[in-house]
């Protein structure tokens, strides 16, 4: 047991190390690489506390410890990923008045992989639902050439979908502002475009199956009215990577909740 708990954090640190620079390589856009990178540090280090039996010189009240906090921390990660593969597949249904489209990643020659996923799943709704009319979400990152509610925009007007259709919100940096921002344009196109206003709007928010557990609790918590979740595909390589980022963003969002709440 000894010998095989020794290989196994190596070869775990192998491929945490490997993956990580794998994720640095695609020019993702965010700093997440490097956790990968300090996972294979922790599995080096335990490795060496293996190998010249240093746990047994830990006292038995901090192991103990130890033992709780990552059987905790275990015990949130499962249940967060397991929340977050429940809403993957979701599907909006047709007709919807309105279609967000959160934004990500733009580069000079176009939108990244993880945005064309949603965009063309965007393309694809709007084009078995031609009265939907569509908002575009992102402004410009500090590493981005352009908005991305306009790299959006043009994509799917390349594509063949009416301009008209598509309102942009470029100002938003964060997917609480995408949503919150989207919500005021849509109250405005409404008005301008003489529909109801006595009559809820129905609202698909669409974005990667690794966010699409997040991004509705984000709706929920602006209480956005009659919203549909409409999951797209990602890259199965980096998916690894994007799931196990969406379990901090969401104790991120969780811990902002519960200072609201007593506030």
């Amino acid at each position: 047991m000894h010998t095989f708990l020794f290989l196994l954090c190596i070869i775990l640190a192998l491929v945490c190390g490997t993956y990580g620079i794998a994720v640095r390589a695609i020019g993702s856009g965010t700093a997440f690489f490097a956790v990968w990178l300090v996972l294979a540090v922790f599995f080096i280090c335990v490795s060496i506390g293996i190998h010249f039996n240093l746990w047994k010189m830990v006292p038995d009240i901090l192991k103990k410890g130890i033992v709780i906090i990552f059987a905790g921390c275990l015990a949130s990660f499962l249940i967060i990923e397991g929340l977050i593969i429940s809403q993957m597949h979701v599907a909006g249904p047709d007709n919807l008045d309105y279609l967000i489209v959160l934004g990500a990643q733009v580069y000079k020659n176009g939108p990244s992989p993880v945005l064309k996923f949603r965009l063309d799943k965007a393309y694809e709704y709007l084009s078995v639902n031609p009265e939907t009319r569509c908002i575009v979400t992102g402004g410009q990152g500090s590493n981005e050439p352009f908005t991305e509610a306009s790299c959006m925009a043009d994509y799917l007007v390349k594509r063949g979908i009416d301009s008209g259709r598509i309102i942009l919100e470029d100002k938003s940096t964060t997917t609480a502002q995408n949503l919150t921002n989207s919500m005021k344009l849509i109250s405005a196109d409404t008005i301008n475009h003489a529909l109801d206003s006595n009559t809820t709007n129905t609202v698909g928010i669409l974005t990667n199956d690794f966010h699409m557990f997040r991004a509705m609790q984000i709706a929920r918590a602006q209480k956005i009215p009659n919203a549909y979740g409409i999951s797209c595909g990602s890259t199965k390589v980096y998916l690894p990577n994007n799931m196990f980022r969406e379990y901090f963003a969401e104790i991120k969002f969780l811990l902002k909740q519960l200072t609201k709440h007593f506030q």
